[in-house]
């Protein structure tokens, strides 16, 4: 099984809101970052954008593979209508507003 402590901050938003339940959170990628970052400090939302940055850098040619390995049982960007590097930097451009 893939070490996800290594992206504790990207797991813990996938695990927290991107699931069967999300729709406790919000109905869409934005209200479901912004439900998740809301109390959040911003030393820990960078925390989160390098998390996704070292995510990226360390899986370039493998990150949909990747991220269906670590999430894929519990959310699917394509179903959401984005590829994983899109969600990806959808999420980073929300985290940076």
């Amino acid at each position: 099984m893939a070490d996800n402590e290594k992206y504790g901050d990207l797991t813990g938003l996938i695990r927290s809101r991107f699931h069967e339940d999300f729709d406790l959170f919000g109905n869409s990628v934005e209200e479901l970052v912004s439900s998740y970052t809301e109390k959040m400090s911003r030393s820990d939302i960078d925390a989160l954008i390098s998390d996704i940055n070292s995510f990226e850098a360390d899986y370039p040619e493998t990150l949909d593979s990747e991220f269906k390995e670590r999430f894929g049982r519990q959310f699917d960007p394509v179903l959401w209508g984005y590829t994983t590097a899109s969600f990806l930097d959808e999420v980073k451009r929300l985290l940076s507003e």
